[in-house]
């Protein structure tokens, strides 16, 4: 072999060495991609969202206090009625007989106490003719005692008489009353939503359930009853403005105020690990949405609270991490406890991963005030015009970590490929 063979062997085994020698020296780990944004002023508002059905501010169930066979219905579903318009009869034979026997004995208690107030009368003449014979010496002290206890219990007759004519007269006024109750009219100008009995039906009356004959809602009033976590409705108030986005009318929003807001939780699934506490809110619409029906869905969204020029970043990049795990884990107590957000036994901290000029990622504390859809108010621990990650939303929960480099990738932009 030559001396040139020799040396091309050579060039190889040491060219073959160098190569395996920098595969297995230790590099280091790709930037980690991630998103960038900047820490702004801005304002922002907290908003409470919730969904509902839109109902008539006022809703009237036309029932009867009386039993008895419907025989007329004036109005059908969609009619128009004012303040005391006739909707309906129910048969009044028996009322209107109750009403002469009623007014019959009235008039005979009056003939009564007319007969007691004559016997009174008479009576009382009596007495002072006997008086006055006695006065004379022609009378004896015995009549003048029974003229005047004939008088006094005429006067008790007229005193009984008239409790019987008044008796009389309320029993009277009562059937006049059921009579008047066979007549079913309108408390309230509005709209007849519903018809629940047909003619000839028998409409049971009772103080303790009701048999509903028709309803009516004043449709020129709609509002829009949702339910409010308990965490949120903390931050309502009434008279506060809201929008309203009806389902059926899409593309349209309509001014809306907070009238009600209910001092009674709603619990469902109460004791288990479902358990759900809302509060119902009732929302006003400024004025009737044309074509909008009580029972449409639609979606109600308040501006609880408005604050001006704060520090805000996407809510995204805010995120948390256990207490411990944290480079100042060890530092002052007074930070922890004023930026630190204790869950169960394990302490976890509101952070954002800030970047520095030389693109690393350094994990900061940070405490948050007021959220609205997109952004979320920082009070502490940044400043305005700060570059910080917000994304992507796995590698900023759980990948990225103190001191990591990291590179920008603008969304839509391709990922570099690892490896």
């Amino acid at each position: 072999m030559t001396w040139w063979k020799l040396l091309i062997a050579g060039v190889l085994l040491l060219g073959s060495a160098g190569i395996t020698v920098a595969g297995l020296r230790e590099r280091p780990p790709p930037p980690v991609e991630v998103q960038f944004a900047n820490a702004r002023r801005s304002s922002i508002t907290r908003t409470v969202t919730g969904a509902g059905k839109v109902q008539a501010a006022t809703t009237v169930k036309i029932s009867s206090n009386l039993s008895g066979d419907l025989t007329e219905l004036l109005v059908r579903e969609g009619d128009r009625v004012d303040r005391g318009r006739v909707l309906g009869r129910i048969d009044r034979k028996r009322f209107e007989a109750a009403a002469r026997q009623g007014l019959a004995a009235q008039s005979a208690a009056r003939a009564e106490m007319q007969l007691a107030q004559v016997d009174v009368d008479r009576t009382g003449a009596e007495l002072a003719r006997v008086e006055g014979l006695s006065n004379k010496g022609l009378a004896s002290a015995a009549e003048v005692e029974r003229a005047r206890a004939d008088r006094d219990a005429a006067v008790a007759r007229l005193a009984s008489a008239r409790e019987r004519h008044a008796q009389a007269a309320a029993a009277h006024e009562e059937a006049q009353t059921a009579l008047a109750k066979t007549t079913l009219s309108s408390p309230i100008e509005g709209t007849v939503i519903e018809v629940s009995r047909e003619v000839g039906e028998r409409v049971r009356g009772s103080d303790f359930s009701e048999d509903v004959v028709m309803t009516i809602a004043s449709l020129s009033a709609m509002e829009m009853r949702i339910e409010v976590g308990e965490h949120e409705v903390v931050h309502l108030k009434p008279g506060l403005k809201a929008d309203v986005k009806i389902d059926a009318l899409e593309g349209q929003s309509f001014e809306g105020t907070v009238v009600e807001i209910a001092q009674k939780a709603l619990i469902k699934s109460p004791g288990t690990e479902q358990e759900v506490t809302t509060f119902p809110v009732t929302v006003a619409l400024a004025a009737r949405p044309p074509g909008v029906l009580p029972g449409m869905s639609g979606e109600v969204r308040i501006a609880a609270e408005t604050r001006e020029s704060a520090v805000v970043v996407p809510v995204q990049a805010v995120t948390v991490r256990p207490e411990k795990s944290l480079p100042d884990a060890a530092g002052s107590a007074e930070a922890k406890t004023s930026i630190a957000v204790p869950r169960k036994a394990e302490s976890l901290a509101k952070v954002v991963f800030v970047v520095d000029p030389e693109l690393r990622a350094h994990v900061r504390r940070v405490r948050t005030g007021i959220s609205s859809d997109t952004d979320v108010e920082v009070i502490e621990g940044l400043s305005e015009g700060e570059r910080v990650v917000e994304g992507p939303y796995r590698t900023l929960a759980k990948d990225i970590k103190d001191g990591d480099r990291i590179e920008e990738v603008k969304p839509g932009q391709k990922k570099r490929r690892k490896g």
